[in-house]
C-alpha cells in the first residue's frame, strides 16, 4: 500500500485547494477592507471653507477673487445682533442726511440691501443673495456705525469647494479656513464669544 503522501495527484489536489482557498481569503480580506475603508470615509466629516468673521478684515477681495462670477461669497445678516435702527450704517452711505431709498442714499454698489419698515422706529434689512457680490461694503458700514451683524460668508450651496480656494490665498488677514461643515456658517457675536 502506497503512503498517501507518495501520490502525485493528491499533492496535485491539495495545492488547488491551497490556491483557491488563499484566493478567496485574499478576496473577503480584500472586501473587507474595502468595506471598512469606506465606512470610515462616509463617517468621516465634510470640510468646507468658512470666513472667520472675527479676523476678517472686510478687504473686499471676496468680490473680485472667487472663481465664481458672482462670487460665492454673500453678505448674511444676524438678525439676532441687529439693533433694528432707522439709521442703518450697512445700508445708508455715511452722512446720508434724507434716510429714503433711493440709490444714492445706499451704501450697497448693487442695492442687495432691502429695507422694510417694522414698527417705529424700527427697520429690518434683508440681503437679496441675487444682487450681493460680496464686497462687504455694508459689512464695514455696519461694523463702524453699528454691531456688526451685517457680515460676510461663503454659501456652501454657491461654493464649489476649490481645493485651494483663489479667495483664501490672496486674504490678507488669513480668514478663510477649512472647517468641519459642522461647524460652518459661524457668525461673529460678541455676547456668546465673552460667555464662552
Amino acid at each position: 500500500m502506497k503512503n498517501k503522501k507518495d501520490n502525485p495527484d493528491e499533492k496535485a489536489i491539495k495545492r488547488r485547494e491551497f490556491i483557491k482557498s488563499s484566493t478567496r481569503s485574499g478576496l473577503l480580506l480584500g472586501l473587507g477592507g474595502l468595506g471598512g475603508l469606506l465606512a470610515t470615509n462616509s463617517q468621516a466629516e465634510n470640510y468646507v471653507w468658512q470666513i472667520d468673521s472675527f479676523e476678517c478684515t472686510n478687504c473686499g477681495r471676496c468680490a473680485e477673487d472667487c472663481v465664481e462670477t458672482p462670487s460665492a461669497v454673500k453678505c448674511i445678516h444676524a438678525f439676532d445682533l441687529c439693533g433694528y435702527c432707522d439709521l442703518c450704517g450697512g445700508y445708508f452711505k455715511p452722512g446720508t442726511l434724507d434716510l429714503t431709498t433711493g440709490a444714492e442714499a445706499q451704501i450697497c454698489p448693487t442695492s442687495a440691501i432691502k429695507r422694510s419698515f417694522v414698527e417705529d422706529p424700527f427697520f429690518e434689512h434683508t440681503i437679496d443673495e441675487d444682487l450681493c457680490i460680496g464686497c462687504a461694503i455694508c459689512v464695514e458700514g455696519c461694523a463702524a456705525f453699528g454691531n456688526g451683524s451685517l457680515q460676510i460668508q461663503i454659501k456652501h450651496d454657491l461654493c464649489v469647494d476649490c481645493n485651494q480656494c483663489s479667495i483664501a490665498r490672496v486674504c490678507p488677514a488669513d480668514a478663510i479656513k477649512r472647517v468641519p461643515a459642522s461647524k460652518a456658517y459661524n457668525i461673529k457675536d460678541e455676547f456668546l464669544k465673552n460667555k464662552a
